[in-house]
C-alpha cells in the first residue's frame, strides 16, 4: 500500500502579505483522492519530533531560539517569512513524517510526504522558507538507529540543497546528489558529494539525459540502503522561481526515472515534495499530484 504523510498542520497558512504556495499541501490530497488515484486508507497522520531527535541534527542554540521565538531581524530575513509557533510546529510534524516514510518505504518500497524537502535548513539556522531539514533528521535517524548503514540523497529541486549538503559534509554514510539550476538560489552553493548545476532555459532532453546518465552509476556506486527523494516542481518552465524549461511530462518522466531504477535495484525510497511556485495553483498540483500517480502506478 501507498502510504502517504499528511496532516491538517501542513496548510497552516502564512498572513496574506507573506504568503507562498502552501496551499497545495491541501490541494494534493484533495485531487488524488477526487480522482480516485488514492483512497483515505493510504494516508497516515505524523505525530511531531521529540526535541531529542531534533538535537541529533540541528544545534541547540538554533533549536532554543526557534521554539523560543528568539531569532534576530536578520536570522528571520534569511528564513524568507515570520516565525510563528504554529510554523515551527508544523515543521515538527512534517519531519516525523519524513522519518515514517522512510519507516513505511522500506515495508512497501516508497513512501511519500505531502510536504517536506526542507533541504536549506541548516544544523544551526533556518533559510529559504526551511526551518528544520527533514532530509537530515531521518537520515540521522536511520543511522542512529541502525536501520541503515548507507543513504543516498537525491536532491532533484530546481535550488541546491545547501543546507544538507553542509549538514553532511564530514558524513561518509550519507552520499549528497544535486542536480539544480546552477545559477538559482542559493547565490552561495555548499558542496555536496555530486553537485550537477543546469543552465538557465535548460530542456526536458538536456535534464533527462543527464539524470540517466547520472543516477543509474551513482547508485552501483554508493549501494545505497535507502533513497531519501526530493522532487521539487520547481523544475517546470511555468514555475516564477526556477528558471528552467522543463515541461510537466518532462518532470514526470524524471519521477518515473528514479522510481524505476530504485525498484530494479530493490532500494526503498522516501520521497518529500519539495518546491513548487507557479503562478496557477492547478500547475504545481498537477506536476506534483503526478509523482503520487507514478508511485502508485510502478510499485502497486
Amino acid at each position: 500500500m501507498l502510504k502517504i504523510a499528511y496532516s491538517p498542520i501542513y496548510k497552516y497558512q502564512l498572513p496574506e502579505n507573506h504568503r507562498f504556495p502552501m496551499m497545495k499541501y491541501e490541494l494534493i490530497p484533495e485531487q488524488l483522492l477526487y480522482e480516485g488515484t488514492v483512497s483515505d486508507h493510504n494516508f497516515f497522520h505524523p505525530q511531531a519530533l521529540t526535541e531529542a531527535i531534533i538535537l541529533k541534527t540541528h544545534s541547540k542554540t538554533y533549536w532554543n531560539k526557534l521554539k523560543n521565538l528568539e531569532l534576530s531581524a536578520r536570522e528571520i530575513r534569511k528564513i524568507g517569512f515570520p516565525v510563528r509557533k504554529e510554523l515551527i510546529q508544523r515543521g515538527t510534524h512534517i519531519s516525523q513524517g519524513t522519518i515514517d516514510c522512510c519507516l513505511y518505504s522500506m515495508q512497501f518500497g516508497v513512501a511519500m510526504n505531502v510536504a517536506g524537502g526542507t533541504h536549506h535548513s541548516f544544523r544551526d539556522r533556518g533559510e529559504g522558507f526551511c526551518l528544520l531539514n527533514d532530509f537530515a533528521i531521518a537520515a540521522n535517524y536511520l543511522l542512529d538507529n541502525k536501520i541503515a548503514e548507507k543513504i543516498l540523497i537525491v536532491d532533484l529541486d530546481v535550488h541546491q540543497g545547501n543546507g544538507t549538503a553542509k549538514i553532511f559534509e564530514n558524513e561518509p554514510r550519507v552520499f549528497t546528489f544535486s542536480m539544480h539550476g546552477e545559477k538559482n538560489y542559493p547565490t552561495q552553493k555548499e558542496k555536496s558529494d555530486l553537485d550537477i548545476g543546469l543552465p538557465d532555459k535548460c530542456e526536458d532532453e538536456l535534464f533527462l539525459s543527464t539524470l540517466k546518465n547520472t543516477l543509474p552509476k551513482l547508485i552501483d556506486d554508493v549501494q545505497p540502503d535507502i533513497v531519501l527523494y526530493l522532487s521539487g516542481v520547481d523544475i517546470i518552465a511555468s514555475d516564477k522561481l526556477g528558471r528552467l524549461n522543463i515541461s510537466k511530462e518532462g518532470c514526470k518522466e524524471r519521477d518515473r526515472f528514479v522510481f524505476e531504477q530504485c525498484k530494479k535495484n530493490n532500494i526503498p525510497v522516501a520521497v518529500s515534495m519539495g518546491g513548487g511556485y507557479s503562478p496557477k495553483i492547478f500547475d504545481i498540483v498537477e506536476a506534483h499530484a503526478n509523482t503520487f500517480r507514478l508511485a502508485q502506478e510502478i510499485y502497486f
